[in-house]
């Protein structure tokens, strides 16, 4: 047995000590608001938050995550309220919507060290998401325009 905080609720999972952190978050918890890319935490669709860092939960070994606190997109807000979501609906970010969970959670790790970063910081942040679409531009503007 494993125990982890998700999203502020005590888990006790019966699980490989190997097994990625991606799926004990969607499989053995049960969100799926975090989701598979590459599997070789390249394009950082699984991208949640230790203690405010992002990470890439594919390759994160669940026993590595210890006392650490867990954050998924479901943790931001139930409702989509979170400013940053609010942002990101506001300049109408998504298009298929699929990475889009990963991109907020490395947007909003980067706002919680940096209120108010610039372009090259913006990009330097992001550089590990990757967006099918091609909504690079309005990611960039919603970090902008996001309010605290």
């Amino acid at each position: 047995m494993i125990s982890l905080t998700v999203n502020g609720k005590q888990y006790d999972v019966d699980v490989s000590p190997d097994t990625p952190l991606l799926w004990v978050i969607r499989d053995a918890i049960g969100l799926t608001g975090t989701k598979f890319g590459c599997g070789l935490q390249q394009c950082g669709a699984c991208t949640v938050h230790l203690d405010g860092v992002a990470v890439r939960s594919c390759g994160t070994p669940v026993s590595s995550v210890g006392t650490k606190k867990v954050t998924t997109i479901e943790g931001l807000s139930p409702s989509s309220s979170h400013s940053l979501q609010v942002a990101w609906i506001a300049e109408q970010v998504p298009q298929c919507g699929y990475c889009q969970p990963g991109q907020v959670m490395s947007a909003c790790a980067l706002l919680g060290k940096n209120k108010s970063p610039t372009d090259e910081q913006i990009d330097a942040a992001m550089a590990g998401n990757i967006c099918r679409c091609g909504t690079y531009p309005r990611i960039e503007e919603a970090i902008l325009n996001w309010r605290d």
